[in-house]
C-alpha cells in the first residue's frame, strides 16, 4: 500500500467555504492501492508549507497532492510549474501581502511538478468533466506551497503536485464559472487513479 498525503485549504478572501478542503474531506481513506491521508492547511504564506512538511515528515508519503481554489476557472486544472515568487493581490489570512518576494531566497526560478499532470487532465476530460493543464499556479499561497514542497523534495522519490478546483455553485456570482462538489470529488478520485503513470 502506498501513501498519499492530500491537502485542502481553509476559506480565505471573505469566503465562508473553500471547495478544495470540502472535496478533500469527502475522499475515502483508501483509493485503489493508495492509503489517503487528508490535511487542512492555512492560507498563510510559509506556514501552509510548513504544516504540510510537518505531516509529511510524520507519515512519509509517496506522493503529496495539494488542492486549492481557483475562482474564475471553468474546470479543474493540474499545475505543471511552481514559481519562486510571492506576489499577492490580496493579503493572506494573517494579513501578509508580499510583492515581488521569493518563496525561497536563492532557490531556482521554478520547478516542474513531479506527478503525471497530463495524465490527470486526460483522465478527467475523458470522464466528461472540464479539465486543463495550467502553466501557472499564480503567486499566492497555492504556488507558495507547491514551490516549497518541490524544493524540499527535489531529487528524492517523493512526488509532488498541485490541483486547482473552481468555485462551488454557491460561491459563484454574476455568471462566474463553478463546479458541483461531487464532480470535484470525482475528479480527485480520477487523479489518484493515475498517480502511477509517468506523464
Amino acid at each position: 500500500m502506498k501513501t498519499l498525503l492530500i491537502t485542502g485549504f481553509e476559506p480565505f478572501g471573505g469566503e465562508t467555504v473553500n471547495p478544495s478542503w470540502e472535496a478533500v474531506h469527502l475522499l475515502p481513506d483508501q483509493v485503489g492501492n493508495w492509503a489517503v491521508s487528508k490535511l487542512q492547511i492555512p492560507v498563510v504564506y510559509g506556514l501552509a508549507g510548513e504544516r504540510v512538511l510537518e505531516e509529511a515528515n510524520r507519515i512519509h508519503p509517496d506522493v503529496i497532492l495539494c488542492i486549492g481554489q481557483a475562482g474564475g476557472r471553468a474546470g479543474v486544472t493540474s499545475e505543471a510549474v511552481g514559481l519562486n515568487l510571492r506576489e499577492a493581490r490580496i493579503p493572506d489570512n494573517d494579513g501578509y501581502q508580499p510583492i515581488n518576494q521569493p518563496v525561497i531566497a536563492d532557490g531556482p526560478a521554478a520547478y516542474f511538478a513531479t506527478v503525471p499532470v497530463r495524465a490527470m487532465v486526460r483522465t478527467v476530460t475523458e470522464a466528461g468533466l472540464p479539465a486543463s493543464l495550467s502553466l501557472s499556479a499564480g503567486a499566492f499561497v497555492c504556488n507558495d506551497v507547491l514551490y516549497t514542497l518541490l524544493h524540499y523534495y527535489a531529487g528524492t522519490s517523493t512526488r509532488v503536485g498541485f490541483f486547482h478546483v473552481p468555485f462551488l455553485p454557491e460561491q459563484a456570482k454574476d455568471g462566474v464559472p463553478s463546479m458541483k462538489l461531487e464532480d470535484m470529488v470525482k475528479a480527485l478520485l480520477l487523479c489518484i487513479d493515475v498517480l502511477d503513470e509517468k506523464t
